[in-house]
């Protein structure tokens, strides 16, 4: 009886002890997962570096961003809460009249020292349906008109020959609508909108060009304002006439999207960064409220020239889209402000660009050539007696925090030297 009271208390003690093991070691599990939960998604000024992997920048020829152990750590490319700004010199900014209303994805062109502000969102319920005016020479807004009531607010294609303005679809309403087939032309010296033939289908944030005589659409998103275009439309047009009664198709662009650069220079037509995906409208929303979807940033830069063959040059530094109207041609280069690269790899969070990119024409190379003042999209650039302007736009949340926030009126400009 004695050998059995002690078999049956060395047994208790045995499972009480493996019981009290089993007990502190998920303990130290569950507290390591809360402190790796913790640290992986804190954005800081640097990351936590524990047993989780961890990511970082991805090289230029790759859209995403990779994961990698501890060891495989190059400690000049970790990843920082700021997500892969690169290293620019400092530009001096100053900063001048705000315009008179802010605006997201709105539209500019620029006539020798006249630049003309055109649409845009005020806010997400709300979008405007004039053309601000402002004077290179005197730093003044002096003036605004209005827009037709059958124009797009926001997201157009738009080119102009020095006098009159080409605008091509583009998103009608607030919210996420879809886009209008609707054209119009504006004389920039009488203020008189008229009609064009309407685009073969209907258009969201298309790249547009004047080129050889012709108004050239491509790319951008199609009816649901997610689904690359392909195609390419051109038109022919002299003195703000069109000369012909339909859309022509040309040679399909070889990477559809919204949001990208559209430049002729030196009787070449680029196509500069975009992406691939945007925000579409909730199913059944009246107001068709926003609704986020998967996108896809890239850097990727094509050219036309008289071959009229897409040809494949140099990429960005990094990808970058929402730079419709945030490039000017200074000393045979383009020069691109703002925008936003691709998505953080952790948070998901749409992360605003704040880098002066520069491509030179004549080595077709790309360099990083100044900071803005802010990390921001859609702005609208302009140069004028030697500076570099550009307003509007939505900005960052601050120096430690690249997703965007305030939809700003704000102007600067500052000299160029290169």
């Amino acid at each position: 009886m004695t050998r059995n009271h002690h078999k049956n208390a060395s047994s208790t003690n045995t499972l009480l002890f493996l019981i009290t093991c089993a007990g502190l070691l998920g303990a130290a599990l569950i507290a390591d997962l809360l402190w790796t939960s913790s640290s992986s998604f804190s954005i800081a000024s640097t990351w936590a570096i524990g047993r989780t992997k961890l990511y970082v920048i991805p090289h230029s020829s790759t859209h995403n961003a990779t994961q990698v152990d501890d060891k495989e750590i190059d400690s000049r490319k970790f990843l920082t809460g700021t997500y892969f700004d690169l290293p620019a010199p400092d530009l001096e900014w100053e900063e001048i009249p705000s315009a008179p209303v802010p605006r997201l994805d709105g539209a500019s062109i620029q006539i020798n020292n006249i630049f003309y502000v055109f649409a845009g969102y005020g806010n997400i319920n709300y979008v405007h349906s004039h053309v601000d005016m402002f004077n290179f020479s005197d730093n003044k807004w002096i003036g605004k008109f209005d827009m037709p009531k059958e124009m797009a607010h926001s997201h157009l294609g738009m080119a102009s020959d020095g006098r009159y303005v080409y605008v091509v679809s583009g998103q009608y309403g607030p919210q996420c609508r879809g886009p209008t087939a609707r054209t119009f032309v504006l004389d920039t010296e009488t203020k008189k909108w008229n009609s064009m033939p309407p685009l073969p289908a209907p258009r969201y944030a298309p790249a547009t060009q004047l080129w050889k005589g012709r108004l050239h659409v491509m790319g951008g998103s199609k009816e649901n304002r997610h689904t690359p275009g392909l195609e390419h439309w051109s038109i022919a047009v002299k003195d703000g006439k069109v000369l012909e009664k339909k859309w022509r198709n040309e040679v399909p662009i070889p990477r559809g999207g919204p949001h990208r650069a559209c430049i002729v220079v030196n009787d070449r037509l680029f196509v500069i960064g975009g992406q691939e995906g945007d925000f579409m409208a909730k199913p059944g929303s009246p107001i068709f409220k926003c609704s986020r979807r998967h996108e896809v940033v890239y850097g990727d830069v094509y050219m036309l020239d008289d071959e009229k063959k897409w040809k494949t040059l140099s990429p960005m530094p990094k990808p970058d889209s929402h730079i419709e109207f945030a490039w000017v041609v200074v000393n045979n280069s383009i020069i691109i402000t703002g925008g936003t690269t691709e998505k953080h790899p952790i948070t998901k969070r749409m992360i605003l660009v704040g880098e002066v990119f520069r491509f030179d024409l004549d080595s077709f190379t790309w360099s990083v050539i100044g900071k803005l003042p802010y990390r921001i999209k859609t702005t609208l650039a302009g140069f004028w007696d030697g500076y570099l302007y550009f307003t509007s736009g939505q900005r960052d949340r601050g120096p430690d925090n690249p997703q965007p926030r305030a939809v700003v009126g704000d102007m600067w400009r500052t000299k160029l030297k290169f």
